[in-house]
């Protein structure tokens, strides 16, 4: 009989909740950075702030990557299928996507006319606030690039691995509309060409599935299922707002029938 594992098995449980405080980590470093970028002097502070943010990434996506490389020998050690698999490493982002996606976080600092109307209302905010507002941007999106890291070191080793033969998205109860209505798709197999789709802050992670595992939806990814099947489903090109309205209406809790 096929051994059954779940997107909320213990084992995922945990090295999500890993993955999230290497986030956590990397959040307070980026706060620390934050003193780098000096409000009268925008063009000379700002690249060393992003050179620095550069290093930061670096060093929190090779830690993502290790511990999703153990996380994915323990799950095969747990499958039980023999023969031994060292799961490869990916690679930390390039310091130049690292660089623009920093650019972009910080966009909105530079002066603005705010008689122009390409002046956006973020932009005609004072400096403090849209300080404040691009640090949130930077922190997010520098978490995004090193979990990011992890989540490629699975999905990467089970494609590799040829006693692999797939992988299936874990999202948290407090994961948003966008990844509880990946998460409901399953299992997908490593020839696919179905990259893992996440947001800034995104916490969801992947679950490699072995050769004599059989992959199973959680009570409350089933329920999650249910709901946009029902609710949202039937409406093409709406699917995703109706399905944010249903979770919100019904919350998180397991069909009772």
């Amino acid at each position: 009989m096929p051994q059954r594992i779940s997107d909320q098995a213990a084992s995922a449980a945990r090295w999500r909740l890993a993955q999230q405080g290497l986030s956590r980590l990397l959040t307070q470093d980026m706060q620390r950075l934050r003193r780098l970028i000096l409000p009268s002097q925008l063009r000379s502070s700002v690249p060393d702030w992003i050179a620095a943010v550069n290093a930061v990434v670096d060093q929190y996506s090779r830690a993502s990557a290790t511990l999703a490389a153990d996380y994915y020998e323990a799950e095969r050690a747990a499958a039980r299928i023999g023969q031994s698999f060292t799961a490869p490493l990916a690679d930390p982002p390039p310091p130049d996507q690292v660089s623009e996606t920093m650019r972009w976080a910080t966009a909105d600092l530079w002066p603005r006319d705010p008689e122009d109307p390409a002046t956006t209302p973020a932009q005609k905010e004072p400096l403090a606030v849209r300080l404040e507002q691009a640090e949130v941007k930077a922190e997010r999106a520098a978490q995004k690039l090193a979990a990011d890291t992890g989540r490629q070191t699975v999905t990467g080793a089970a494609r590799q691995d040829r006693l692999a033969i797939g992988w299936a998205r874990t999202a948290s109860l407090g994961a948003c509309a966008f990844c509880k209505m990946l998460a409901t798709r399953g299992m997908v197999y490593k020839q696919s060409t179905v990259d893992f789709r996440a947001h800034d802050g995104c916490h969801c992670g992947a679950i490699p599935v072995f050769k004599g595992q059989r992959f199973e939806l959680s009570d409350q990814a089933k329920e999650w299922e249910r709901l946009y099947r029902e609710y949202a489903a039937p409406h093409s090109g709406d699917q995703l707002r109706r399905f944010r309205l249903a979770l919100a209406e019904h919350g998180h809790l397991p069909a009772t029938h």
